[in-house]
């Protein structure tokens, strides 16, 4: 695992000082959110797709349709992608509105996308993937078969090109302003699992599915 995420690609210009390329927290974000935005180039067009993701050891993993525009265009043009990851964690209300802000965590990812073609690897990693959305869950149901196999594209890079920007402050505002008659500061986001709502065609009663912790 590299020590750093850090190269000139990924090397933050604005607000470095909120930057970090430690592996760890890289992670520890990926591993706390369950969807991303993949950008990737096709034709000279630029195109972000939204999608689900989930880490093993020092590979990012996405999921989608074999023929989706994120499967085909990454491998088709053999770029880079640029991934996000963001957290909003609560909204900055300072005596200006030009320092207004936002706290986050964020995590941008760079990489040249790999194929996974093995079945056993897909089916492995599907796994992997649907335990993060509710650990325990896959045991309990119908096995997939070939055809969904098939038809499921898997991408992964290796996350050894990133950069982390986070912010988690008060407000900041000028000086001459830190006495004008408004109020400042932080109104936290938290987020949570509602209960559970069971689908309108199941009569029989079944143990509910467990929760995640991570997000």
């Amino acid at each position: 695992m590299p020590k750093t995420l850090e190269t000139p690609l990924s090397k933050v210009k604005r607000g470095p000082n909120r930057a970090q390329y430690d592996p760890e927290t890289a992670f520890r974000i990926i591993d706390d959110t369950l969807m991303c935005h993949v950008g990737q180039s096709k034709n000279g067009q630029v195109f972000v797709t939204p999608t689900c993701h989930w880490r093993e050891g020092e590979y990012f993993y996405w999921h989608g349709h074999a023929k989706a525009r994120n499967i085909k265009a990454p491998i088709d043009e053999a770029e880079k992608v640029c991934i996000n990851i963001c957290q909003l964690d609560g909204l900055v209300m300072a005596r200006s509105a030009m320092h207004h802000s936002v706290n986050y965590r964020s995590v941008t990812l760079f990489g040249v996308p790999e194929l996974i073609d093995n079945t056993d690897e897909k089916v492995r990693q599907f796994k992997i993937f649907v335990d993060k959305v509710s650990p325990g869950r896959w045991e309990t149901l119908r096995p997939i078969n070939d055809i969904e196999i098939k038809a499921t594209g898997l991408l992964r890079i290796k996350i050894e090109e990133a950069s982390i920007k986070m912010r988690a402050e008060p407000p900041v505002d000028d000086p001459e302003d830190k006495d004008w008659p408004v109020w400042a500061g932080v109104i936290p986001l938290h987020q949570q699992w509602g209960p559970a709502e069971q689908d309108p065609i199941q009569q029989a009663s079944f143990a509910l599915p467990t929760n995640p912790n991570a997000f």
